[in-house]
């Protein structure tokens, strides 16, 4: 009687502590339910670097996060209003063309901790090649890179890879980036692929239905929209963000894009450039993003990446970006001034 007593007693502890397993919240269609608000800020990069494993341990983990968060304390400290004027042409320091003053850290959201995928922080984005790194690029995608150069003016999106960037983008206000212009979010915020900015403005929004996806980006407020179970649109008909067809396998929404523009070469890549993202909720208060590019042109093999994001209760404000801007008037009316000063 006792050894039964102990048995039963046993049983019914190990069925009070067992928790329940998530269920998925689903949409009319009976597809899961992945709306909702999330906030892409991680600390994160996108490539791993040198010498770090994939995962960071706990030590790790606590050391870099308070590096972090001591350093955007020190941004929130008071700017003296006295302080100089920055050397001519920036001293050199990380911000800004050389930290000539655009932003003090204090306004910036790059994140306060790294992603979690699998119940492990992560050191990288990138998770194949099993380096974390992106692979080589071809020495065709540096040729384009050097023609885009010697082009008379660069309507293009930042290619967010400095070895391929066009010098002197910001030396005309007729090679003005797309990003710099407000017209469509830099470093690839608003995908595809989705990468965090790792500055600011890191929300973004799922709005879904049964036969379209919305994915609201709060940079310069991208919106892409998902078409479902549709075709790709023909060759001839080419979008900044490309053309996403999407499709549900299981309980993971798939979308391909293909069709981009010349003027949206993420990391370089062509007009072919392919990508597949893979949008997956594993719990009440996370997706798993998933993405593998792909583009024979320009690197040496397709390459995959993924990231926790994170839902928020946080609202989506107006991005704003260049209301009463008058910077570049200014910059051009001392352009001018400084010519009519040589003359004489």
């Amino acid at each position: 009687m006792r050894k039964q007593f102990i048995i039963f007693v046993l049983a019914a502890a190990a069925v009070v502590g067992q928790t329940k397993p998530y269920v998925t919240p689903r949409m009319p269609d009976g597809h899961p339910n992945l709306q909702g608000t999330y906030d892409l800020a991680t600390l994160t990069p996108l490539e791993r670097p040198a010498g770090a494993s994939a995962v960071l341990t706990k030590e790790q983990a606590v050391r870099l996060e308070k590096a972090a968060a001591d350093r955007s304390a020190e941004g929130d400290k008071a700017i003296k209003g006295d302080r100089p004027a920055p050397p001519k042409g920036g001293d050199g320091s990380t911000g800004a063309a050389g930290n000539v003053g655009g932003y003090n850290t204090g306004w910036l959201d790059p994140g306060s901790s790294y992603t979690v995928v699998d119940g492990q922080k992560r050191s990288s984005i990138v998770i194949d090649p099993p380096d974390g790194r992106v692979p080589a690029i071809k020495p065709e995608a540096r040729r384009r890179a050097l023609a885009l150069i010697a082009r008379p003016t660069s309507d293009t999106q930042e290619t967010n890879d400095p070895a391929l960037e066009p010098a002197g983008a910001y030396d005309d206000p007729e090679r003005r980036p797309l990003g710099e212009r407000c017209l469509l979010g830099f470093a690839s915020t608003s995908g595809p692929p989705a990468l965090p900015t790792y500055f600011y403005n890191n929300l973004h929004q799922i709005v879904q239905t049964k036969d379209s996806v919305m994915i609201l980006t709060e940079m310069v407020h991208d919106a892409r929209i998902v078409r479902m179970n549709a075709q790709h649109l023909p060759k001839t008909i080419r979008k900044w963000l490309g053309d996403s067809v999407g499709r549900w396998e299981g309980d993971t929404l798939v979308v391909d894009t293909t069709n981009f523009t010349d003027k949206t070469r993420f990391r370089g890549s062509t007009e072919n450039l392919h990508v597949v993202e893979r949008f997956t909720r594993v719990d009440a208060k996370t997706l798993l993003y998933r993405f593998t590019i792909e583009d024979p042109d320009t690197w040496e093999k397709p390459w995959t990446g993924e990231y926790a994001w994170p839902a928020t209760d946080s609202h989506i404000y107006e991005y704003a970006c260049h209301e009463a801007n008058y910077a570049l008037t200014g910059i051009l009316r001392g352009a001018r001034l400084r010519e009519e000063e040589a003359k004489k």
